[in-house]
């Protein structure tokens, strides 16, 4: 009779790939992270804040989810595979909804959208580059007007004199404070450009200049989208393709005020990349400098 051996166990192993499957990949940590930041905001909104009734079987603290989805405008399942940390794809105009829909301040909206690993399309007016120092030195230059713009066109930071230029811009919301917008959509603002047609396809031209290296950015995308529902005009424009480089030259303002002003714009670059700049008006001749002086006169009353 032949023994037979006693079969010998084997060690468990665990695969490479098995390894690197039980391992959370990037998305998926964020997909977590963005899941839980979301029930976070929503339990901490009361149905009262939103408009919605309390109801007598409430158990949730907070909104419920379906509520949350109704005020966004999105599907419910939706919605739930999303705080579910699901794979699922989430477009900025959904992630700016919820953003809404939960009263996120503009911290908890820049985290929301850094989660989600998407650019937010309401830029915020807080901006690295716009320092004290030059705030300081904004307010120095009146009566000079002076404003530190991006690429996009949008105001960062203006001083006195600026700021009651062409409108009142501190009467505007933040989202509103785009050179852009304000020229195709704002009364004042317009009636202050006495080349108004001249102005408009520049200023269109300048931005499709600008935004070559910026077309599949959603800030830029949401601005033209949101110029072309508000403004046939734009629309026309747009369509043309035209493009120019920014240059320096005088420009003609009709403040309601104080009467027209002959004024020399001269931008200066804030950093080595071609971004935010400060741009400047110095009065070409003694009377729009006088007139200017009265502007500033005017902020300080």
């Amino acid at each position: 009779m032949t023994a037979t051996m006693p079969e010998t166990v084997q060690p468990h192993t665990v695969k490479p790939e098995t390894a690197q499957q039980s391992t959370p990949t990037e998305g998926a940590v964020r997909r977590g992270e963005l899941a839980a930041f979301l029930r976070s905001r929503r339990e901490r909104i009361t149905p009262e804040q939103v408009g919605l009734p309390r109801g007598a079987r409430r158990r949730t603290p907070g909104l419920r989810r379906e509520e949350v989805a109704h005020l966004s405008a999105v599907g419910v399942t939706w919605y739930t595979w999303l705080e579910q940390a699901r794979d699922i794809h989430v477009s900025p105009q959904v992630l700016d909804a919820v953003a809404r829909a939960l009263q996120m301040d503009r911290a908890e909206r820049g985290h929301l959208f850094a989660l989600a690993g998407a650019a937010d399309p309401v830029r915020g007016t807080e901006c690295a580059v716009v320092t004290q120092s030059m705030r300081q030195m904004l307010d120095q230059l009146a009566p000079f007007p002076a404003v530190v713009q991006n690429s996009r066109f949008d105001i960062l930071a203006y001083n006195s004199t600026y700021g009651r230029l062409l409108c009142d811009l501190d009467a505007l919301p933040e989202e509103d404070r785009n050179c852009m917008w304000l020229a195709f959509t704002n009364a004042d603002w317009r009636a202050s450009l006495v080349e108004l047609d001249k102005t408009l396809c520049v200023m269109a031209a300048k931005f499709r200049a600008s935004m070559a290296g910026h077309v599949a950015e959603p800030a830029w995308k949401a601005l033209v989208a949101r110029l072309e529902a508000a403004s046939p005009e734009f629309r026309e424009i747009w369509a043309r393709q035209e493009v120019v480089r920014p240059v320096s030259h005088t420009k003609l303002f009709r403040h309601k005020e104080v009467g027209l002003l002959r004024l020399s714009a001269t931008g200066l670059w804030t950093g080595p990349n071609h971004g935010p700049r400060m741009l400047t008006y110095t009065p070409d001749d003694e009377e729009s400098r006088e007139r200017l002086e009265r502007l500033q006169a005017l902020t300080r009353a």
